[in-house]
């Protein structure tokens, strides 16, 4: 199965949720190729520095990642495409319609009600509040492990 992960600028949200999901799968013996992309993003940008710091807390590091933009990525390539927002997932099948069906909210794929299916960007923001999407972020993977993967 290939997943890609799709948020603003793929610095924190899919950053995060991609290294998560793969150290996860890693550890499971799971059969997934993760992937991620932003859909404004400038192509080898740098994490923030929060986001560097949390994903530690995780045991993750991802001083190795670097942003790829949306027209960059192997989108097509995908099985399924989990984005961070409502707006996200509007704006990736307005790019390519004909992937529709495989695009979905992170929350909305793992299940979580329809009235709570957004990640907020924690961009520009202190460490409490990465901490708090990066805890969001760890409850839809283990749900998409358990119930998809």
């Amino acid at each position: 199965m290939k997943i890609m992960f799709i948020c603003t600028g793929n610095i924190c949200r899919s950053a995060m949720a991609h290294k998560m999901l793969e150290k996860r799968a890693k550890e499971e013996n799971k059969d997934v190729e993760v992937y991620s992309c932003g859909i404004y993003a400038q192509n080898g940008d740098i994490p923030t520095y929060e986001a560097l710091t949390v994903m530690n807390d995780y045991g993750i590091d991802l001083s190795n990642h670097r942003a790829t933009n949306i027209r960059n990525s192997n989108i097509k390539d995908m099985d399924v495409i989990l984005c961070a927002t409502t707006a996200h997932k509007n704006n990736v099948i307005a790019m390519y319609p004909e992937l529709k069906d495989r695009v979905y909210t992170m929350k909305e794929y793992a299940g979580f009600p329809q009235n709570d299916i957004d990640i907020k960007d924690p961009w520009g923001y202190g460490i409490e509040v990465y901490r708090k999407c990066a805890k969001e972020l760890e409850d839809c993977i283990n749900k998409i492990l358990e119930i998809r993967i």
